[in-house]
């Protein structure tokens, strides 16, 4: 089963009838522990957590019926097997409906139905345990990137993933282009079952209609002109994992239907192949534009996506939950000290001003791309105002401030050339990071080779020294 061994708690009034059987279970690699009757059996369970209960119903003191009452007014507990003599079938049926047992066998027990039912219970348990661990960490900590926020909106976000998560359901994100879809599909993979299988994107809207059935569903060497050998698809890559289709509203309707019978009878046949090949996907569709105008053109499918769209999750944009803006500069101001070894804490209070009154229509990868620059400006200590573009936020009061109010500023005469100011936007941000050149390149989108190309041109020509003790410092 991987990990520690799981732990079983027996709970019979018969004492042959308990130790013989945590003897039998212990012989399957399961850590057991007996008591018997409910009240010693919630006395174990809390001095120590166990993975799942095995109880009879009918005990002295407190019978089984009772002690899975009170579990389940404690919070639930673990996943229960519950045994029940001939004839009590219909009790132990509704015993599993109405308290919420995970299985019933009658006795005499047939071990292998109990070991079945053991290794079921068990991982169930770990996998709603490690959903939970990461339920917590989406709604609490941020530590899926981007993906974080405590505002109603975001909070309905996460119920929906939490909920269809452990499930088979094919589910459609919808949102504007950066809210984060591919996030909260990997979120969905993350709590799922799944989890340990791959997650695959495929954007449909930016792949050749030619080769879009190729990437899906592979092709076989010789299928076409430049098939030089078999290649696997998308689906078969992500068998026992998750399959992203961003920008499903781009896919040509050709592949469409040929996705349709995928998804209908878990088989894919690669181009130019003769057999069928069984996959296990579960499939999340995206799309940045409302679907309805391609449904109403015919661009697709109403099959198809009445079968992606079983459970839909809409990510609100950028500018309806602003509220959410302090705890996503704080996510996103770690994730990126730790991209660029950077130490910077906070952005000053003026700085969260001008956000909170900027619409982000590139919603939060335009938050993370102002961030980054101004990350790397600073190098450590607090954003300020000067550390962001100079003409953000666009169409704001700060267009109008005199550029020589920002320390960033490069002042270029009126009649200079194109290769002077040029020459003073490089020298200027040499200055800007102590001549730091990597850092320089990286401020100015070039890489350190063009930099050390520039700046030996500039050495080379009689206009001043600055240029050549520039390019005399060390690069760090």
């Amino acid at each position: 089963m991987g990990g520690s061994p799981a732990r079983v708690l027996i709970v019979d009034d018969e004492e042959n009838q308990r130790n013989g059987l945590a003897a039998i279970i212990s012989t399957w690699g399961f850590v057991t522990e007996t008591a018997s009757d409910g009240l010693e059996a919630l006395e174990k369970l809390a001095a120590a957590p166990v993975d799942v209960l095995v109880t009879d119903l009918m005990m002295p003191r407190m019978d089984g019926f009772e002690l899975l009452r009170r579990l389940r007014a404690q919070g639930g507990g673990p996943p229960a097997i519950v045994i029940t003599a001939f004839g009590s079938v219909e009790t132990a049926v509704a015993t599993v409906h109405d308290l919420g047992a995970f299985w019933f066998l009658e006795k005499p027990i047939q071990l292998q139905a109990l070991r079945l039912l053991l290794e079921r219970a068990a991982s169930q348990r770990r996998l709603a345990q490690e959903a939970e661990r990461l339920q917590r960490q989406l709604s609490y900590q941020g530590v899926l990137g981007e993906l974080t926020g405590r505002s109603p909106a975001m909070q309905r976000v996460f119920s929906l993933i939490r909920q269809v998560a452990p499930t088979r359901a094919a589910v459609l994100v919808t949102g504007e282009s950066g809210t984060g879809k591919e996030l909260v599909a990997r979120a969905i993979h993350a709590l799922s079952p799944r989890r340990e299988g791959p997650f695959v994107a495929v954007n449909c809207a930016a792949m050749p209609e030619t080769l879009m059935e190729s990437e899906l569903f592979g092709h076989e060497k010789g299928a076409f002109t430049g098939a030089f050998e078999r290649r696997v698809g998308c689906f078969e890559l992500a068998h026992n994992g998750t399959l992203l289709l961003d920008e499903i509203g781009d896919m040509p309707v050709a592949t469409q239907a040929k996705l349709l019978r995928v998804l209908e009878d878990s088989r894919v046949r690669r181009l130019g192949g003769r057999n069928e090949i069984v996959v296990d996907v579960r499939v999340i569709a995206s799309t940045n534009r409302p679907l309805e105008e391609a449904l109403r053109k015919g661009a697709l499918r109403e099959d198809l996506y009445f079968r992606l769209n079983v459970i839909h999750i809409h990510l609100p944009p950028l500018r309806e939950r602003l509220e959410d803006l302090p705890l996503l500069v704080e996510a996103l101001l770690a994730d990126l000290n730790r991209k660029h070894g950077t130490r910077v804490a906070e952005a000053a209070p003026e700085v969260m001003e001008i956000f909170s009154s900027y619409g982000w229509p590139g919603n939060v990868r335009e938050l993370r791309n102002v961030l980054e620059r101004a990350v790397i400006l600073a190098g450590e200590g607090v954003i300020r105002r000067e550390h962001l573009p100079w003409n953000f936020p666009p169409g704001g009061r700060e267009l109008s401030k005199p550029v020589v109010e920002d320390p960033g500023a490069v002042r270029v005469p009126l009649g200079a050339t194109l290769e002077e100011a040029e020459k003073a936007l490089i020298l200027r941000t040499l200055e800007y990071t102590r001549n730091n050149k990597t850092r320089a390149a990286e401020i100015l989108g070039i890489s350190l080779k063009t930099l050390h190309n520039k700046l030996k041109e500039y050495a080379s020509h009689p206009s001043g020294n600055r240029e050549g003790s520039a390019g005399a410092q060390h690069e760090s």
